[in-house]
């Protein structure tokens, strides 16, 4: 699709990111990657600052979910069902399954990087194959459709995560 004079939903393809091609959607999970890491970097990570690290991604998250919710339904007039270029929904999906990283993941650059990539692959594989609930609920009418299916992928991947986590695989 081409990039429009003049993107009239800048919330919900997230300032453009949505027009990028191929795969809008991996595309549109990689801010809150790039601004969790950005946290841990900067010294305030799970284990420096669980609150405002953990305050912040919940923040990103409510805001485009609240995008989705407030402005997906006229999205889908215009672009139709789900429409890729509408990338908030995975920006908030893939803030949830950023959320509440283990604390040992913030001890080395190398660790911070794997966790991360590995946060991102396991959400999107499961944004794409959209494990149950994940495929019947998009079919709700609007914005909630367009947002609820990544939440719950960003909510087993984050279930993906502590596991991994369990059995020492992220330590």
């Amino acid at each position: 699709m081409k990039y429009p004079a003049r993107d009239s939903f800048p919330w919900l393809t997230v300032w453009g990111i949505g027009y990028l091609r191929p795969a809008s959607g991996s595309w549109g999970s990689i801010p809150p990657v790039v601004l969790a890491g950005a946290l841990i970097a900067g010294g305030l990570g799970p284990a420096q600052a669980p609150w405002l690290y953990n305050g912040t991604l919940a923040g990103v998250a409510l805001v485009f979910s609240a995008a989705c919710v407030l402005q997906g339904s006229r999205a889908e007039v215009v672009h139709g069902k789900d429409p890729s270029v509408v990338v908030a929904d995975e920006v908030a999906g893939q803030s949830l399954a950023l959320m509440m990283l283990p604390l040992a993941v913030a001890d080395s650059p190398a660790r911070v990087t794997g966790t991360l990539v590995l946060a991102f692959v396991v959400f999107r594989i499961l944004d794409i194959v959209k494990p149950w609930p994940a495929r019947q609920i998009q079919r709700v009418p609007g914005g909630w459709g367009i947002l609820l299916d990544d939440l719950v992928a960003g909510a087993y991947a984050l279930g993906v995560l502590k596991v991994c986590n369990l059995f020492g695989y992220l330590a």
